[in-house]
């Protein structure tokens, strides 16, 4: 089968014409455009375009006045706040490396990730702050500060001045340094230039707007929406979003974070998911969007009030970082019936994403699959085990990326980097399927696949029929090491509400009937909680733990 490429939405060129630009334009862009209009607010608290673009220009002047700018990099070990913008945006306008850092890291792997990026400044929160202690970090400037002698946020950007700093900012320069979300081991920083974060965010901005790049009459990146209102109801500067998504993951830098600011939208941020508030707000608001991980929508449908709620502003629901399961989508179909469900896929090393469903509403989307190519991009199917030969159509495999968004390589890891990517490909590590129509359906992580008896079991082939049970709310299926038979499949089940009574047995029989005899689920257990990532990715390493 030919490699697959996207067919362009209705009305848009095959190719994008992106700009030769640092990220820091994509911000000088909306703020000349959209103004005062809300960016993004946290409760009572509102950061408007031109505000968010002033403050960023101080921070990256206040940075470069302490010694820190091209070459360095200041990592961000921050929860989602007002601040974050601001110093992503003034990092990279300093000409600094941005690096993401969970807050809720345990303190030796904070440090390990600190060192290993080689970190001169921080921007940390106060409560939090006492992790960086012995890091080696510089600067350290603190959000909501708790002791006198940390540098306040605030004041350190208060005194800076606040025009655009004179730095001379090459697309080739690293602009993030981010660290994959470790779900099978310790993290791997990637290494994303300014180019790829451009690039990245137009291919879903427009995609997702029906929208074009242009350049504005200062030279900075803005969209011009060509495509029809029929198709996108949305139309730029006008939609509004609740955002969970952390900004420190992929996903929430540049799906929560670039692409909102590009396509003029107002980001609502919640500090915790609560589905009784975040239903409340989505309302209240009249929100045109709701995007995150399957957990998320999981949860909401698990909630009563998102059953009664009037969201018939909502025109577009996306999902990422994990598949959705077949019976998830049709749930929120049902919902949320005006809304365009779209999901997509990608991965750090691709600086966000590689597909996405068509987001025009006369698209095909299909439930189960992750979509098609987006602009510029192409997915091949390769042998999972190790081949030359592309694989045909409807036959799994390694899913493998090429495209303008592909990293350059993991940080101080060449051997590691020469694995993954071959003449120009990035071999993902996911197993996957294109069908005969060019869309991706993700049947499991190569590293996840079992092999029993020589056979291939992919755990999402169970998790999707224990999810189809009205027993079960979530499922995650891995696998159990024998010298017998390789690996045994192996269920972790947390029961839906009203069905405590249910049985392993019975589940068991249910899914098992479903199945040839080598795919047969061998265990069931129960517990209260799936494991899963600040990215809404599963854990399968600790499920795997409680089996030793």
């Amino acid at each position: 089968m030919p490699t697959t490429m996207m067919s362009p939405p209705p009305g848009l060129p095959n190719s994008l014409d992106y700009p030769e630009v640092p990220v820091g334009s994509l911000l000088a862009g909306a703020a000349t455009r959209y103004g005062d209009r809300t960016a993004f607010q946290h409760g009572d608290q509102k950061l408007s375009f031109t505000q968010l673009w002033e403050s960023a220009c101080r921070f990256a002047n206040a940075l470069l006045d302490r010694g820190v700018g091209k070459g360095d990099t200041v990592a961000l070990h921050l929860p989602n706040c007002l601040a974050f913008p601001i110093a992503y945006y003034g990092t990279l306008l300093a000409g600094a490396t941005f690096s993401p850092a969970n807050p809720l890291l345990p303190p030796g792997d904070l440090a390990a990730q600190l060192a290993d990026c080689e970190a001169k400044a921080a921007v940390t929160f106060g409560p939090v702050a006492a992790a960086l202690a012995g890091t080696g970090v510089e600067l350290v400037i603190v959000v909501q500060p708790t002791d006198e002698g940390q540098l306040d946020f605030q004041d350190f950007v208060a005194t800076a001045e606040q025009a655009a700093p004179r730095v001379d900012i090459d697309v080739d320069n690293l602009a993030h340094l981010a660290y994959t979300g470790g779900t099978t081991g310790r993290s791997k920083g990637v290494r994303i230039p300014h180019r790829n974060v451009v690039v990245n965010t137009l291919q879903y901005a427009c995609w997702g707007s029906g929208a074009v790049p242009v350049l504005d009459a200062d030279g900075n990146p803005t969209l011009d929406q060509i495509g029809s209102e029929d198709e996108w109801p949305v139309r730029l500067g006008t939609g509004i979003g609740i955002n969970l998504t952390p900004w420190f993951h992929a996903m929430g830098t540049i799906g929560g974070l670039n692409v909102s600011v590009v396509s003029g939208g107002t980001v609502v941020i919640h500090d915790r998911f609560d589905p009784q508030s975040y239903v409340a707000d989505a309302q209240r608001l009249r929100v045109t969007s709701m995007s995150g991980a399957p957990a998320l929508f999981a949860a909401l449908l698990a909630c009563e009030d998102f059953h009664k709620a009037d969201l018939s502003s909502v025109r577009a629901i996306t999902s990422g970082a994990a598949p959705m399961p077949h019976e998830m989508i049709k749930a929120l179909q049902r919902l949320v019936p005006e809304a365009v469900i779209a999901e997509g896929y990608g991965l750090t090393e691709v600086t966000m994403g590689a597909t996405l469903s068509p987001s025009w509403r006369s698209g095909t989307r299909k439930v189960g699959s992750v979509g098609v190519p987006i602009f510029d991009t192409e997915v091949k199917i390769m042998p999972a085990e190790g081949g030359d030969e592309e694989l045909a159509a409807n036959t799994p495999g390694e899913v493998c990326v090429r495209g303008p968004q592909v990293m350059l390589g993991y940080h101080n890891r060449q051997e590691e980097t020469a694995a993954v990517l071959v003449d120009g490909w990035l071999h993902t590590g996911d197993v996957g399927v294109i069908d005969d129509d060019g869309y991706l359906s993700i049947v499991d992580r190569k590293k996840d696949m079992l092999i029993y008896k020589g056979y291939n079991v992919y755990p999402r082939e169970l998790e999707e029929l224990l999810m189809a049970l009205p027993q079960v709310a979530s499922a995650a299926v891995v696998g159990r090491k024998t010298v017998e038979t390789g690996e045994l499949p192996v269920a972790f089940v947390v029961r839906a509400p009203g069905h405590d009574e249910a049985t392993a047995e019975q589940l068991l029989d249910a899914v098992n009937s479903q199945v040839v005899p080598y795919k047969r689920l061998r265990e069931l257990h129960f517990v209260d909680t799936i494991p899963v990532s600040a990215a809404g990715k599963v854990l399968k390493r600790e499920l795997r733990a409680q089996l030793t």
